[in-house]
């Protein structure tokens, strides 16, 4: 059975508030020897402390859950190390819970799992929330920041900038020759979507290159987008350059053309984004814009921990998270 509070204070004589106090820290409150006698008897009975039920009692938390999209990407990990990292410096635990990331009933069993806890706040990452579930968070009241994910209103994100990161991956294809570019893999619904989509088309517009219906192949940031992409594509595209939406879409892309019998970068070239170090253990390595997904983990545990902090009166930031490109051995330059 386990001890309670209650069998440490009748084990040495003293009353239960007592022990409470002494468990606590609160040393004014107690003598340097009464302090000695709750850690031996504590120490005797095994005892172990109820975090959950004190942080209930306390209506505070030293807990961040991180909300996770089940779409089988890879960058997620890198935000959650970087998440892990600075929540251990803190002193903060962390919970992860994962849910599908287009089911609004799945959405709402993870949002639930955990509001119904005493948590501190809520990072999510790269999740698209329906509207109802939007609505369930800003009811719940506890802080909470978007990660890899930007919106067009007030809603806290940390993310890169989407749109120019279209933008700068097209450009750089166009600016290595290629005017027949595809765009692959993306969900054109969510912001980041629309605005990566906005990018590309910047860039092809400012080159004054017409863009075919049959370049931009959309999808769901997964292997499996980009490995269809290509076969849509087929062996005889007019297609020379792909930005993919991500690194599993570029891989897929990659490997599908390799089926179809169409060097990279010889026959098609791909940058990818995201910039994962799945870039590098395939050959051809993928150039990419690389993003900082650690730093996107830090600064969001930095920003629930500002929320957490002014409860009356959280101010709620957007910050944007520099990128770069990173080349590798993908994309061909036409010019040369």
């Amino acid at each position: 059975m386990t001890a309670t509070i209650k069998d440490i204070a009748r084990k040495i004589g003293v009353a239960p508030s007592t022990v409470s106090r002494v468990l606590s820290g609160k040393s004014k409150y107690y003598t340097p020897e009464t302090e000695k006698k709750v850690k031996k008897a504590v120490e005797e009975l095994g005892y172990q402390k109820n975090q959950a039920a004190v942080e209930l009692v306390k209506k505070q938390s030293s807990v961040i859950a991180a909300v996770v999209s089940s779409v089988k990407t890879n960058f997620a990990g890198e935000i959650i190390e970087g998440i892990q990292r600075e929540a251990q410096r803190a002193g903060y635990n962390l919970i992860i819970v994962y849910s599908n990331s287009v089911k609004s009933e799945e959405q709402k069993k993870a949002l639930l799992t955990v509001i119904e806890r005493p948590v501190m706040g809520i990072l999510l990452l790269s999740i698209a929330l329906t509207s109802d579930n939007l609505h369930l968070l800003d009811d719940s009241k506890i802080p909470y920041c978007f990660l890899s994910m930007g919106f067009d209103d007030s809603r806290p994100f940390i993310s890169s900038d989407d749109q120019e990161i279209g933008y700068q991956a097209t450009k750089y294809l166009i600016n290595k020759g290629h005017k027949k570019i595809g765009l692959v893999g993306l969900d054109s619904l969510p912001f980041t979507g629309r605005s990566r989509l906005a990018g590309y088309r910047r860039a092809m517009n400012e080159s004054g290159i017409d863009i075919s219906r049959e370049w931009i192949k959309n999808g769901d940031y997964s292997y499996f987008s980009g490995e269809k992409a290509m076969s849509d594509y087929g062996k005889n595209t007019e297609i020379t350059g792909i930005v993919a939406a991500s690194d599993l879409v570029a891989i897929g892309i990659l490997n599908q053309a390799h089926n179809l019998g169409l060097k990279v970068p010889e026959k098609i070239s791909i940058i990818s984004i995201d910039g994962t170090d799945m870039c590098k253990i395939v050959q051809p390595q993928l150039t990419s814009v690389s993003q900082e997904f650690h730093e996107m983990g830090v600064a969001g545990v930095r920003e629930i921990e500002e929320q957490f902090s002014k409860k009356g009166n959280p101010k709620r930031k957007q910050q944007i998270i520099p990128f770069h490109i990173i080349e590798r051995q993908s994309v061909l330059n036409k010019n040369e």
